[in-house]
């Protein structure tokens, strides 16, 4: 196979799906807005074109300019930075993605266009333009920005239930999968309640508006919160939609897992509580704290939300086709044998800081079967994780892997690997002793690692071994 990662940059001491993680939510966040913002702008204009809202077209003129500042220039920033991380991080499961799915990033990306264009013309001639032809650039820039959500929510929730694309390849199976919809209408409900806070935010920082102006277009604003009693419902459908396993592992099976969906499910029902009874049912006032405040827990609802949804997918980044460490399934048994790193051509970065060829050899494995989701002394660091272990529990656990954590992969090398893997985790939990001589491989050892690794097979562990 051709070597399916490019080791440019560690990101150490964090952890490579940290880095790539936080990147997506922040730019989620952002994109969410976007498109939350172009409904709630076609929504103001038509208060102002048919005069239920005599300040909506101020508040429409004033809220773009700060929506296009933030999406368009922030939100390109992050998109940008996603892709040049996810390249450097996991190029095989990006390079799957749109060798599946070309034509419907195609289609994405000229609704963005289209979302780019519209919204351009409507920041640089909105204020000289009639009602008719403001709502026709809204209403353009409302579709292609809820458009772009449509088709790359297919290319995500393919990740985690292909469904019977698995069986077919074709693209409409794994586009249409078994989470797109309740997907979809979750992701554009909390679209539309992100733009509504922030829009709350706007409205208290807008010169020229006195309370009462401010009260009005608040509670107007306060319309697009209204949907998030349909969350509860969406949310259900959607964690039903996934794989026993996965909802097993959010539901109670890995506590932090729950936690975050703890913090997603609370902080939406705080936002959603606020909304409904303070604001559009007792009219409260809401100022610009409150305001930033509800904004924050919409902020680690979207967090805890996206780090389910990622973490769901273990030990896959496409479910049952690509692991997390961008090794096939199919791989696996031939890895074994081979050996993982036999190929690698990539040579470590100081590389003269490991004294023996035992301990390079279990650093360049420790870089591609297990640096995407951990660090060696940092985040999820091995030394925290194992450091304790004696080296006979490392060998037995990391050669049955896939059995006594099914969110993580089978082990890929072979015992020779595995045994260096082991004893590089010794030396860095030793703190690097200086003066590490070249191991001798007992036989012994080895052959004891290899009846572990010939008794885990080759096959993904599960979570209910008698299913």
């Amino acid at each position: 196979m051709d070597f399916p990662y490019y080791p440019i940059n560690d990101f150490g001491p964090a952890m490579k799906g940290l880095v790539i993680g936080s990147l997506g939510i922040f730019h989620v966040f952002l994109a969410q807005f976007a498109i939350g913002g172009g409904m709630l702008m076609c929504y103001f204009q038509w208060l102002s074109q048919t005069g239920r809202c005599a300040p909506a077209r101020q508040f429409v003129d004033g809220f773009f300019r700060f929506l296009v500042l933030v999406s368009f220039i922030m939100g390109a920033v992050t998109g940008v930075g996603m892709w040049f991380t996810s390249i450097q991080i996991s190029p095989r499961t990006i390079g799957m993605m749109v060798d599946e799915f070309h034509w419907i990033w195609a289609v994405e990306w000229t609704f963005f266009c289209l979302e780019i264009v519209a919204g351009y013309c409507f920041y640089r001639y909105g204020t000289r333009l009639d009602d008719s032809a403001r709502m026709t650039l809204l209403v353009l820039y409302a579709v292609a920005a809820w458009g772009s959500l449509f088709w790359i929510n297919g290319i995500l929730s393919w990740q985690l239930t292909p469904g019977i694309w698995l069986e077919t390849h074709t693209i409409q199976d794994g586009f249409f999968n078994p989470s797109f919809w309740p997907s979809l209408l979750y992701r554009t409900l909390v679209s539309m309640a992100i733009a509504a806070l922030v829009a709350c935010v706007v409205i208290n920082v807008m010169p020229g508006l006195d309370r009462p102006t401010r009260s009005v277009l608040i509670n107007h604003a306060a319309h697009f919160l209204l949907p998030m009693v349909f969350m509860p419902v969406l949310g259900v459908w959607y964690l039903m939609s996934w794989p026993e396993d996965s909802r097993a592992w959010v539901t109670g099976g890995s506590p932090a897992m729950s936690m975050f969906l703890a913090i997603g499910v609370g902080s939406s029902l705080l936002v959603g509580a606020y909304a409904t009874i303070g604001i559009w049912w007792g009219k409260l006032y809401i100022n610009g704290a409150t305001a930033t405040l509800l904004c924050a827990l919409a902020m680690a609802a979207t967090a805890g939300g996206e780090f389910v949804r990622e973490g769901a997918r273990k030990p896959y980044t496409v479910r049952e086709v690509l692991y997390s460490n961008s090794i096939l399934p199919s791989e696996v048994a031939r890895l074994r044998q081979s050996g993982s790193v036999t190929n690698d051509p990539f040579p470590l970065q100081n590389a003269a800081d490991y004294p023996t060829q035992q301990l390079q050899l279990g650093a360049k494995v420790f870089r591609f079967q297990c640096s995407i989701c951990h660090t060696m002394q940092g985040v999820n660091g091995l030394v925290e994780l194992t450091g304790h272990w004696s080296d006979d529990q490392r060998r037995l656990m990391i050669a049955q892997l896939q059995h006594t954590k099914p969110f993580m992969p089978p082990f890929s090398g072979s015992a020779v690997e595995l045994e260096s893997l082991v004893q590089l985790i010794g030396w860095e939990t030793a703190g690097r002793p200086e003066g590490a001589t070249e191991a001798s491989l007992d036989p012994e050892i080895l052959e004891r690692i290899q009846t572990w690794l010939d008794e885990a097979g080759t096959a993904q562990g599960s979570r209910n071994p008698q299913k």
